[in-house]
């Protein structure tokens, strides 16, 4: 059971996990919109909203801090710069998942999640 436990394994190890939430978030904010397994798009949900939520400050840590999260300037820029004065009034929620179909080959079901 998994009650109370805080994050999804996605039946990958801690450095692949990590990987692949930091590859998502680039697309994320890169394209703004992308389509993916709904356990993935609930996991990366949490992810980008702390960064968004971070660099809102918009300060030489907010800087460092996501830097080192996404490990790509031209994203970190963006995210600083353009993405993230959209939501100095919002208190969270900058993400949107909506569920879109179920795969074909293994019946997992997918999920869009977008920027609002």
């Amino acid at each position: 059971m998994r009650h109370k436990h805080g994050y999804r394994k996605l039946g990958r190890t801690s450095s692949h996990r990590s990987a692949l939430l930091k590859n998502m978030a680039i697309a994320i904010i890169k394209n703004e919109k992308i389509e993916t397994t709904l356990p993935k798009a609930k996991e990366l949900r949490g992810y980008v909203e702390k960064l968004i939520t971070r660099a809102k400050k918009g300060d030489f840590n907010a800087h460092r801090v996501v830097f080192a999260a996404l490990q790509d300037k031209e994203c970190t820029k963006k995210l600083i710069e353009d993405i993230a004065p959209k939501y100095s009034d919002r208190n969270g929620g900058y993400t949107r998942i909506i569920k879109t179909r179920i795969r074909r080959g293994d019946a997992a079901p997918m999920a869009f999640i977008e920027l609002v």
